[in-house]
Order: structure tokens, then C-alpha cells, then sequence
């Protein structure tokens, strides 16, 4: 158990690394691990139980007393983000239906698990990052596989049905079979059996990100500009997912904790799910997109939320001093 619980401690704090890492031993490994890609729907609907097991219900009715926010970053998730994504990926790839139906995939899948602990170390509103992490993921069936449809559904083959089925048994039965038991035993899951398995779920990120990797290993031994511009791409959209909902959170006069949780979840993407659905249901050059993502995913978040606590200690440090020079 002592083992476990340093493997976790070491994973979380390399954890911007751990993907990047775990991209390239796919890669590199791709003839003798390519044959166990069946393995990653289990392993990630493992992670998406591990994750959910510290939620409970009762924590959408806190944020139903204020759903504004809830609503903005919905908003930017589902429906902003996602047309800039798909008017960006037409601009650029206009002659690429695939690499356009996998930058749009990046941005349709819902907000990523682990942004509850980076709300949670920058002192966050948890409650609301919880209750966006909890609705984004039990909608995400429903709300995949209809955006995908709407914008690349006549250009792009679809099994909408299939696609659809993955996602209930891999992110919707584990989720409330999660949340259930944290509600029936009054939180206590969240205690007993989440740090149990938080060391499993965080080698099941190696699993799925290695995996997926073997099947875009072609593009990685023959890299050319185009695929650099599809990664630049990429990295410019998620920036920008974090500087809308910066704004958003200013324009509602938010504080800082709902800054932190607002700004956080509207940037983070549970990347792993499009990644997942890319290697299921897509070709190659549809899952490039989704796995360049994985690249920045955490480095990103970590310096947005550090930028944060900076200014939100300069924006105190300014306000004792004005106090002090008042006295």
C-alpha cells in the first residue's frame, strides 16, 4: 500500500509529463502493444468510476441556486468552442474532412475529471467544478455524438448509434454507479475506496494514452508541417477555451474561487474520451488531432491556474497596502 499511495504521489505531481511520456512508449511500441487497443474502453471506464466516486448529487442543487455560471461554461464547452474549432479546422483543412472531424472532436467532449484537482489546489469553488464535472460528463452521451452529426455528419461517416452506446456503458453507468454509492454511504467512498484506487486510475491514463498512440505511430515516423500545423492549431484553440472563460468569469463579476473553477473547467477536456471514440470509430488522421491534445492538456492547466493565484495574491497584496497607506 505504501508503494501505491508514492506511485500516486509521484504521478500527480509529473502529471504534465506523464501523457507526453505515455504518447511516445505508444508510439514506440506500437508492433508489440497495438493488438491490446481493446483494452481501453474498460480502462477508461475505470477512470471515469475512480473519478466520479467523490461526487454526490446533492451538489447540483447547490449550483440549481445559481446556475448562471454552470450555464456560461456549458455554453463555451458545447456550443462556442466547438464552432470556432470547426470554422478553424474548414479554414485551414478545408480539403480534410478527418483532420477537421478530429480538431472539432477535441472540443465537442466534455470537461476533463482531473480539473477538480486543480480547482481544488488553487482554492477553487469546488462545489461548482464538481457540479459542471458531474452534468458535462452524464450529457456527454447525448451531446457527442448529436454535435458530431450536426457539423461533420455529411462529410464524414458516423455511427451515431455506436458511439453512443460506448459512451453510456464508458462514461454514463460509471458515473452514476459512482455517484450512487458516494450518495448511499453519505460521502464515506470518497475516504475508503477513492485513494485506493486512485493509483490504478492514474496508471489506466498510461493504458489508454499509450494505446491509442499505436494507432497514429505512422504520423509520428513520417512528421511533416502539416501535422505541425494541425498540433499548433490545437494548442492555440485550447488556449483560447481558457481565455473565454476567463472573460466570462470577469463579466460576471465573479470571484476568485468561481474564476479559478470557471476558467478551469471551460479549458480543460477530457481528451481521453475523443481519443477513445477516434480510435474506435475513426481513422488515423480523425485520432492525430485528439492525441496532439493530450500533449497540453496538463501543462496548460498548470500554468493557467498558477497565472491566477498570481494575480489574485498581487490583487491582495495591492489591497493591504491601500489599507495600510489609508491608516
Amino acid at each position: 500500500m505504501k508503494f501505491l499511495n508514492s506511485f500516486n504521489k509521484f504521478m500527480e505531481k509529473w502529471m504534465p509529463l506523464v501523457t507526453p511520456t505515455s504518447l511516445v512508449i505508444g508510439v514506440l511500441l506500437e508492433p508489440y502493444i497495438g493488438k491490446y487497443i481493446f483494452i481501453v474502453p474498460w480502462a477508461f471506464a475505470f477512470m471515469t468510476f475512480s473519478g466520479s466516486l467523490g461526487s454526490g448529487f446533492g451538489e447540483m442543487k447547490k449550483v440549481a441556486l445559481n446556475p448562471l455560471p454552470l450555464i456560461i461554461v456549458m455554453f463555451i464547452l458545447h456550443v462556442w468552442m466547438p464552432l470556432i474549432a470547426f470554422g478553424v479546422g474548414k479554414l485551414l483543412y478545408a480539403n480534410n474532412p478527418y483532420f477537421i472531424t478530429g480538431i472539432l472532436l477535441v472540443f465537442v467532449v466534455p470537461t476533463g475529471i482531473t480539473s477538480l484537482v486543480w480547482v481544488a489546489m488553487y482554492r477553487g469553488n469546488n462545489v461548482l467544478g464538481l457540479s459542471i464535472i458531474l452534468i458535462d460528463t452524464l450529457t456527454a452521451p447525448f451531446v457527442i455524438p448529436f454535435s458530431l452529426k450536426l457539423l461533420v455528419g455529411t462529410a464524414v461517416e458516423l455511427n451515431t448509434l455506436g458511439m453512443f452506446k460506448d459512451l453510456i456503458l464508458m462514461i454514463l453507468v460509471p458515473a452514476l454507479l459512482a455517484m450512487t454509492l458516494n450518495q448511499l454511504t453519505k460521502g464515506n467512498i470518497k475516504k475508503t475506496l477513492a485513494p485506493k484506487l486512485a493509483p490504478f486510475s492514474k496508471a489506466a491514463i498510461v493504458v489508454v494514452v499509450s494505446l491509442n498512440s499505436t494507432k497514429i505511430a505512422p504520423y509520428f515516423r513520417d512528421f511533416h508541417l502539416v501535422l505541425l500545423g494541425i498540433a499548433i492549431t490545437i494548442l492555440l484553440l485550447a488556449i483560447s477555451g481558457y481565455v473565454w472563460g476567463w472573460l466570462a468569469s470577469r463579466i460576471m463579476k465573479s470571484d476568485y474561487a468561481d474564476t479559478v473553477a470557471i476558467t478551469v473547467n471551460a479549458g480543460m477536456r477530457n481528451i481521453a474520451t475523443g481519443a477513445v471514440l477516434a480510435s474506435q470509430y475513426f481513422p488515423a488522421a480523425v485520432m492525430f488531432p485528439a492525441m496532439v491534445g493530450t500533449l497540453f492538456q496538463q501543462v496548460l492547466v498548470s500554468f493557467v491556474t498558477a497565472i491566477l493565484s498570481k494575480s489574485e495574491k498581487k490583487k491582495i497584496n495591492n489591497n493591504i497596502a491601500q489599507l495600510e497607506n489609508n491608516n
